[in-house]
């Protein structure tokens, strides 16, 4: 996809990941519609970029939220790419979190990214070429302690976009997943910051994430696993998950302990 022809939706836009994938859009030429519930972290591109950068303020967890995206695709002409990046992840033993919280990452991180996409699929077939890129997790491959519901919402979207690609395999539109490892973005609590610490965990800068997001949307990619040794562990998992049930179970003492640091619940 020549990236200057792009017509964006871009879900969670103000966050780590979204804006710096925002920023990378339009230096390109893209026309973004960044979707996002504040403005704020947007107000530098959207003074930089007035002529293609357009806010849209949604919690895309509400169907008239997400209506209010389809009304704004359609002034612009419609779209050609839908990059699904908003989500929410709470690091917590199940039992410590409430029923709010866990539906609370069942919608945002599924429901809406699905919901979303049907709404916006009929326009997307009308474009000569068009890309849906879903944004999940290397823990929709490795289900790891302390991240189970977050985890559960990532094998979702990955099984979503596997399904979706199948079912748009005589059109027009291609499906891209990508499956980043640790970033350093806000939605990460204390918690999660001191297990990733005490286990040495490789951290990626949003900037790397949305670099190699775009390498794969201009590539034509149908999925993308980002860092080493992550992608190797995914493909253990997949082949010998009682080895890697063995390895994590050493780490259960250390997730407990940090587990019940307060929950982030911003």
């Amino acid at each position: 996809m020549r990236l200057s022809e792009a017509r964006v939706v871009l879900t969670g836009a103000s966050g780590g990941i979204g804006l710096a994938i925002a920023a990378m859009l339009c230096a390109s030429g893209a026309q973004v519609l960044a979707v996002a519930r504040h403005r704020a972290p947007l107000d530098v591109l959207l003074a930089q970029y007035p002529q293609q950068l357009c806010w849209v303020s949604a919690d895309l967890t509400f169907l008239a939220d997400r209506r209010k995206v389809l009304a704004a695709a359609e002034a612009i002409g419609g779209i050609n790419l839908l990059i699904n990046t908003a989500g929410i992840n709470h690091f917590a033993m199940l039992e410590q979190l409430d029923d709010a919280e866990i539906n609370q990452m069942l919608a945002l991180n599924i429901g809406a990214p699905i919901c979303l996409t049907r709404l916006l699929l009929p326009m997307l077939k009308q474009a000569a070429g068009a890309r849906v890129v879903n944004v999940g997790s290397t823990y929709g491959s490795i289900g790891y302690p302390g991240y189970a519901t977050y985890c559960a919402t990532k094998f979702a979207l990955r099984g979503f976009s596997e399904a979706l690609r199948r079912e748009l395999a005589d059109t027009h539109v291609g499906v891209l997943y990508v499956a980043p490892r640790a970033t350093r973005t806000s939605m990460n609590s204390a918690a999660a910051e001191a297990l990733n610490e005490a286990l040495k965990s490789n951290i990626d800068d949003p900037h790397t994430v949305a670099s190699a997001v775009i390498k794969a949307i201009v590539d034509d990619r149908r999925d993308l696993y980002l860092g080493w040794p992550e992608r190797f562990f995914v493909r253990l998992n997949s082949l010998l998950p009682k080895l890697v049930d063995r390895g994590l179970r050493k780490q259960l003492p250390l997730v407990r302990r940090l587990s019940d640091t307060p929950v982030n619940k911003d």
